[in-house]
């Protein structure tokens, strides 16, 4: 096999993949940085790995790599919540979407007017997890035409606390201004 053999690569992911459950940690660290340095292409697999886990010591650490990936794992991520509906999954996927900040945001936002009600509790853990930086996209949607938005919005803002209500309630001020 030559290294421009495509399966090399794939060969690769696996054995970091499997990396990511050795006993040193050490090892682990070191196959989250490589696999994140690899982008796109190790997104596919950690996530396939991330629904296999069989702990949540295991999804930890695959959650890990995927946030470190960064922007090629959030469609991707939100895509496969989308279709996966088991809770620990869910929750593992918001983490680490949750992790990587702004660059998630709007597509949380834009995924939570799904019918699901636990991809939005989920979705809005992770936009709670972002804090600040999602604050200001969540009080442009309590004005949104699409309900659902607008009350995971209200909800989101809510659950923040002190880094949500103030821009919720100043929204509200400026409404009944107009």
């Amino acid at each position: 096999m030559t290294s421009d053999d495509p399966k090399n690569g794939n060969d690769t992911i696996s054995v970091l993949i499997r990396e990511l459950d050795d006993s040193s940690i050490d090892n682990r660290h070191h196959a989250i940085l490589v696999l994140a340095g690899m982008g796109e292409e190790a997104v596919e697999p950690l996530i396939r790995s991330l629904a296999d886990a069989s702990d949540n010591d295991h999804r930890w650490y695959r959650a890990i790599a995927l946030a470190k990936t960064g922007v090629p794992a959030i469609d991707p991520l939100i895509a496969a919540m989308e279709k996966n509906t088991d809770h620990e999954f869910r929750r593992y996927a918001a983490a680490a979407l949750g992790e990587m900040g702004e660059p998630a945001v709007e597509p949380l936002i834009t995924a939570m007017a799904s019918d699901d009600k636990e991809l939005r509790g989920v979705l809005s853990r992770a936009l709670c997890r972002i804090g600040k930086p999602a604050v200001d996209p969540l009080t442009r949607r309590l004005s949104d035409a699409n309900e659902i938005l607008r009350s995971c919005a209200t909800l989101t803002l809510w659950q923040m606390g002190e880094t949500g209500l103030p821009s919720m309630v100043e929204q509200i001020r400026d409404e009944k201004k107009v």
